[in-house]
């Protein structure tokens, strides 16, 4: 019985120890916002609004970094979401071309957006039924208008 306490505490002390080691790791530290550069022509400020609450976090230059994305692995994970959520669509660069602009209303029809994790720890990402299909709509509109020029 001894034996077996012993090598759970041996484990327990190892994982503090990697714990506290990958904090070393730079990555997911550096929270960078870069300048915006230009932003869609929305339809309204409702849209824009429901926007920055369900998507300007991965899809901006205006990220919010809480306390938690200093801490390692979970700030790894959360810059990889935002580098990558930037990379395929940016409200803040739509003077550059946006490489998914034409499927960002419907990402959002199909639930794919906002991400399945991001709305717990996000709850004003939640989006009624008709604030969902208010930004669906005004997507659309800023697509008609010509998406990402």
């Amino acid at each position: 019985m001894k034996s077996l306490a012993k090598y759970i505490g041996l484990g327990a002390i190892a994982i503090v120890v990697l714990f506290a080691l990958i904090q070393l790791v730079p990555y997911g530290k550096s929270h960078t916002n870069p300048a915006v550069a230009k932003e869609p022509a929305w339809d309204s400020t409702a849209t824009r609004d429901l926007a920055v609450r369900a998507c300007y976090d991965c899809h901006s230059n205006e990220t919010k970094w809480p306390w938690y994305t200093n801490v390692a692995p979970v700030s790894w994970l959360v810059q990889h979401d935002v580098d990558s959520g930037r990379g395929w669509l940016n409200f803040s660069t739509w003077n550059l071309p946006q490489r998914k602009a034409g499927e960002m209303a419907e990402s959002v029809q199909r639930g794919s957006m906002p991400r399945w994790f991001y709305v717990p720890i996000h709850p004003e990402a939640n989006l009624t039924v008709a604030e969902k299909a208010k930004l669906i709509q005004g997507l659309q509109a800023i697509g008609r208008g010509g998406i990402g020029n």
